[in-house]
């Protein structure tokens, strides 16, 4: 009974293994093989570390990567902010059908791609778009403003892209918490702040770790958005992987700076977990 149980299990866990090895784990084998060589010759090459000294020596990578991370976690932080009361109120506040409707009109925008998502911000703030438009009907700019190509609109872009993500996480933990703890903080004294403190925020820890894992990086690895909403000085990291590998067919140099982004990936979604004091796997349950 014990080898029948074991071979089920085996057979119902082989598409997820498979996809793991084959989309994954042999991917990334191959790109640390292609960063660690040179090219010496056609079709010639030697073990190196060049790529990655490339990166240290070139001010123009360095500084894009530490922008790109700081510009993640400043959006990583904005849609947590943003996301926090929106789902109070759809996990606390909102009761019956309202409840899905707020739901559902969050998961709207994500009926259509972000391709489609994204060019729509483009169609609202170009300077022939939509607000730049209403502004100067309103009076406020006495000419249309071009409102694209700036570190703010990425930022809108990332954090509207990604707003989802974190929201739901933050539901499934806020819908744990017993209301009765918040009633008998009231009873006692406490006030908005103090709750939201000492019980809020550490019930709903896990699902606030949870989504800023799963947003940041989301925000690191995008692509389409900083380009789009940036345009070609947007200075995101993964587009210098994308012209190392498309435009300049360097592939040794981009799978070194895609191990470097999923290096710093790693490292900062575990220093968010040893500051928050979270445990991976508690977080992970919340996604």
């Amino acid at each position: 009974m014990k080898t029948q149980a074991r071979l089920t299990l085996l057979l119902l866990l082989a598409p997820a293994l498979l996809w793991l090895i084959s989309l994954i784990l042999l991917p990334h084998v191959e790109l640390g093989i292609l960063s660690l060589r040179a090219r010496v010759a056609p079709r010639v090459y030697e073990p190196s570390l060049a790529q990655f000294a490339t990166f240290i020596e070139e001010p123009l990578y360095w500084h894009t990567f530490v922008r790109t991370a700081l510009m993640s976690i400043l959006a990583t932080a904005i849609t947590l902010v943003m996301a926090f009361p929106v789902a109070w109120t759809i996990a606390k506040i909102a009761r019956g059908r309202n409840k899905s409707l707020l739901f559902v009109m969050c998961l709207i925008p994500f009926w259509v791609s972000e391709t489609v998502r994204t060019l729509g911000w483009m169609i609202l703030l170009r300077e022939s778009g939509v607000l730049p438009a209403v502004l100067v009907s309103l009076g406020v700019t006495p000419a249309p403003v071009e409102m694209l190509y700036h570190d703010a609109t990425i930022l809108v872009g990332l954090v509207y892209t990604s707003m989802l993500f974190m929201v739901i996480p933050l539901i499934s933990a806020l819908e744990s918490l017993d209301d009765s703890l918040i009633e008998a903080a009231y009873d006692l004294g406490g006030n908005g702040w103090s709750i939201l403190r000492q019980i809020i925020i550490p019930h709903a820890a896990p699902g606030m770790v949870a989504g800023c894992i799963v947003v940041f990086m989301l925000t690191l690895g995008n692509y389409l958005t900083p380009t789009l909403l940036g345009g070609k000085n947007s200075q995101w990291f993964t587009e210098q992987i994308y012209t190392q590998f498309i435009t300049r067919f360097n592939w040794e140099q981009g799978a070194a700076f895609g191990f470097l982004l999923l290096g710093l990936s790693t490292v900062i979604v575990w220093a968010g977990l040893r500051l928050s004091g979270q445990r991976f796997g508690e977080v992970m349950q919340k996604t």
